[in-house]
Formats: structure tokens, sequence, C-alpha cells
């Protein structure tokens, strides 16, 4: 090294300067190729933190943050007490009575691209007592890993869905069809589900007290606050029974 040095004589610092710029350059390369891979690590944390905090907190937290309601109606009831979280895939049907055999072609397709961790979340169009999907479909669902399925419409094949396990979350059980009385209006697109926005992507989170939907870009912070909130009203539980008042506890944590 002395031997190094003392040929560079005067360029000694210039030396160090393009040696010390060369490992800054080396670092900021790494971290862009590690801050790749951050986006599927994100998404993962945000949904194993979903599927632990109560619907309640999330849909509270999201009143508090947003000032928006986020939650479905009473009606979108589950087949089995469950509880998930997933990406929005979103599927879209138009009421037309046809004879056309690709009338859903799009709607089994959007199922054969959703991956792990999809919710499939689909509107049929006055679709009460119309069944939305049913064993085959929930059975593809389960074999890609999916979440769980939000219907804006009925649900049939109960019994097998059941069986294997497969969530689904509808406005009724029904043992209709929609082949030949819908048509695939789209997939991977805005819709209204109960009267809730659901954009591809959004957060879908379920239990037995319902469905809320998580912009994705609030996700975050929705989070934090849920649970924030689940930890306050968990440790409440004890404090009422020990004091036996809920206004004493209200009062402590500030949380109802």
């Amino acid at each position: 090294m002395k031997v190094a040095f003392r040929f560079l004589g005067n360029h000694r610092l210039s030396f160090l300067l393009l040696l010390f710029a060369g490992m800054g350059i080396a670092t900021i390369g790494f971290s862009r190729a590690t801050g790749a891979q951050d986006s599927p690590s994100s998404d993962a944390a945000l949904l194993e933190g979903f599927r632990h905090v109560e619907v309640a907190s999330v849909s509270d937290a999201l009143e508090q943050l947003t000032g928006r309601r986020m939650y479905m109606t009473h009606k979108m009831r589950p087949i089995f007490a469950t509880r998930f979280a997933g990406f929005a895939l979103t599927v879209s049907l138009k009421k037309e009575t046809n004879h056309d055999p690709d009338a859903l072609k799009g709607m089994l397709a959007a199922i054969d691209q959703g991956t792990a961790n999809s919710v499939y979340v689909m509107v049929v169009e006055d679709g009460n007592d119309i069944a939305g999907m049913g064993g085959l479909m929930g059975t593809a669902m389960a074999a890609r890993n999916y979440s769980g399925a939000v219907i804006d419409g009925g649900v049939r094949d109960v019994a097998y869905l059941q069986k294997i396990g497969f969530p689904v979350y509808s406005l009724g059980i029904v043992p209709s069809t929609s082949v030949g009385h819908y048509r695939f209006a789209g997939s991977n697109i805005p819709v209204t589900c109960d009267g809730v926005q659901v954009n591809p992507a959004d957060i879908i989170v379920a239990d037995p007290d319902g469905v809320v939907v998580v912009p994705k870009a609030e996700a975050a912070r929705v989070l934090a606050l849920a649970k924030d909130m689940d930890y306050k009203e968990h440790s409440m539980y004890a404090v009422i029974e020990k004091l036996k008042s809920i206004v004493e506890a209200v009062k402590q944590f500030g949380r109802l």
C-alpha cells in the first residue's frame, strides 16, 4: 500500500475519492436491487397483518381516516364461519338473455388468470336470485390458492364448497344458473359490490362480522390504526371484568 500511495503521489486524494465514489455506486445499486423486491414482501406483510385484526376495527379505522363507509351490508354473509384477506380480482356480469356459448367465457378466463391471495369479487347485475358461482368455479379458485370469494349475487353447490373449505360470501344461497341469462362485462375493472366501490388489487378483509374493502393506497395506515384499536379493545375486556364497569374502561382506553 505504501508503494502504491508513493506512486500515486499528488493523485492520492483523487484516487480515494474515486474509490469511495465507486463504493457508493455499488451501495446504491445494491439498494435498488433489493428495493425492487420490497413490493411482494410489503404485500405479504399487509395481508398477514389484516388476517389478524378484526374487520370491525378495520371498518372503524377506515371511517376515521377517510370518512368513508367501506363495509358491505348485513346481507353479505359467508357460507361458513371464516376469516381471510386478499387482493381483489373483480368481475362483472350484465343481465342479458342469450344463446351464446361464449357469453361467460371471460368470467372463466379471469379465474384462470388469478394468482395466490386473490379474492374473487363478482357483481351480478340484479343477481340476488342468480348463482354467480358454484362448486366448479370454487374448485378452480381453491386450486389457485385464492383467499376467498365475495359475490354480489347468489352462490350454489354450497355443500361441496363447504367440503373443500373454500370461503364464499354472498347475498344468498340459490340453485339457479347465470348461463343463458348473463354476459361477461369485464374483469379487473372498478365495480360496486353490495354498495361499496372495489378497485382491482384493493384489499378485501372478511371475518364473521362481514366484509370490508381497504383501498390499496390507504392500506398501511389503516392497518396500523386497526391494530391499535384491536389492542385497546382486547385489553378492555379484562378491565371491564375487574372493575365491572364499561364506563371506566372507556375512560381509561378511549375506545368503544
